[in-house]
Formats: structure tokens, sequence, C-alpha cells
């Protein structure tokens, strides 16, 4: 198995979680798979999650329901598990290819069968589902800064909550201009910033801050909210041409 670049706490926090989930279900685990972040050495303790993917045999609500317990453990906080069976994720591809892309790229199998190595991902629908949630995450932008842009605090913590997102879905529009994305957030901006002219040196602060590299008072941020924003309905213009 791949060696994974997480401090020994988290490493035995995830560890732990795997043998609850082998306590709970039993053989009805098919298989605990890494992906993200943390699988691809890109992972920043306290900044980022562990996701996890969990293929069970049976899904309903009351099978679910037996692993509240170890979900809801503070320890385990840090572990976003998301439940599948495996029929459902072979049927589900096409309609979240941005998801199962990001998770194809960057995966680690920590137990079980591998179902990620021969899924098939249907992207006919990629370009659609990159537009629409583009579009969704700018109209939240700009009702949150309508409603509060005396907030600073408020307006800051979506963009650094949002900033991520759209840069994975930003990877997945480089795919539709028939690119080869990058998987680190840097190199990422470079070839945003090659295809649509972003204002790069905004981005790049922005993912300073959130990095915790630099800091900045609360009239700085919400400039770069406004850069951002502008630059995010420039993009989805030109997909939406595309």
């Amino acid at each position: 198995m791949k060696q994974l670049n997480l401090s020994g706490k988290l490493q035995t926090n995830l560890d732990g979680f795997i043998n609850n989930l082998k306590k709970i279900y039993g053989e009805g685990l098919i298989s605990a798979i890494l992906y993200g972040s943390a699988a691809s050495g890109e992972f920043v303790e306290r900044h980022s999650n562990l996701n996890l993917l969990v293929i069970l045999e049976n899904t309903d609500l009351e099978n679910l329901r037996k692993a509240s317990s170890i979900i809801n453990k503070w320890k385990f906080k840090d572990i976003n598990p998301l439940f599948f069976t495996e029929e459902y994720l072979n049927s589900s591809n096409d309609v979240f290819p941005i998801e199962f892309l990001d998770m194809k790229e960057n995966y680690v199998v920590l137990m079980g069968k591998d179902v990620l190595r021969d899924i098939s991902i249907d992207t006919k629908n990629l370009r659609f589902q990159c537009e629409q949630e583009l579009r969704v995450k700018l109209i939240n932008l700009r009702q949150v800064y309508l409603r509060g842009n005396k907030d600073k605090t408020a307006l800051s913590k979506l963009l650094f909550k949002y900033f991520t997102s759209i840069l994975h879905i930003l990877r997945n529009v480089l795919r539709i201009k028939g690119k080869q994305p990058p998987y680190l957030k840097e190199e990422v901006l470079k070839e945003v910033n090659a295809e649509f002219q972003i204002d790069r040196d905004s981005w790049e602060k922005i993912l300073a801050t959130k990095n915790k590299q630099i800091k900045l008072n609360a009239r700085e941020r919400e400039q770069l909210f406004v850069a951002f924003t502008r630059d995010l309905e420039k993009i989805i213009n030109a997909v939406d041409k595309s």
C-alpha cells in the first residue's frame, strides 16, 4: 500500500475508524478507499478532510445507522466517509463525473476490493455538471455579499470554503478544453490562468491565506472576494460558450 503523508495521530485515527467499521459490518464491508488530498500527498492537517469511500453490501438507512456511533466521535471528526454499494457506485458515474474522476486520479485502497480500478467514467455530462455547479456557487457568493458585505469574516469563510471545491470543478473544465489537468492547486491555477486569463495574483493570495501562509486584513480579503467572483463569472461565460 502507498505510504500516506499523515501524522501519527491521524493515521491511528484512520486505522481505528476502519477497524470499527470491520467490527460493525463484518463481511458486509467490501472496501475502504482513501481518496483526494490525503491520497495525493497534498493533505494539510487541520485544513483538509480524510475523504473515505466505504463500500457496503447494504446501504439501507437502518444499516447505515449502525455506523453513526463512530462517525459522531470527536476523534474521527476529520474523517469524511461516503457510503455506497458497489452497484450504486457503478450506476452513478455518469451523473457525477467530476467526483468519480477525482476519485480515480488519487486513491489508496486501505482494505478490501479495489472497486475504482475498472470503473469507466462517462463524461458526456461533464460540461453540464461543471457549468451547473459553478453557477450555483456564483449565486451563493453574490447572495452572501449582498446580504452581509459588512461582515468581512463571513465573506472570508465562504470564499475559503468554496475555493477548493471550485478548483476541483475547474480541473474538470480543463478536461473539457482537451487538457490533462494537474492535481496540485498551484499548478491548476497556472493552467486556469493560461486558459481564461484570470487575476492570478488574487487567486494565489486566496490559496496562501487559506493555507495560513500569509495574513490579510479585512479590506484585502473583501477585495479578493470581489476579484474572485468577477473571474468566476468570466469562466462560466466561457464554459457556457464551449
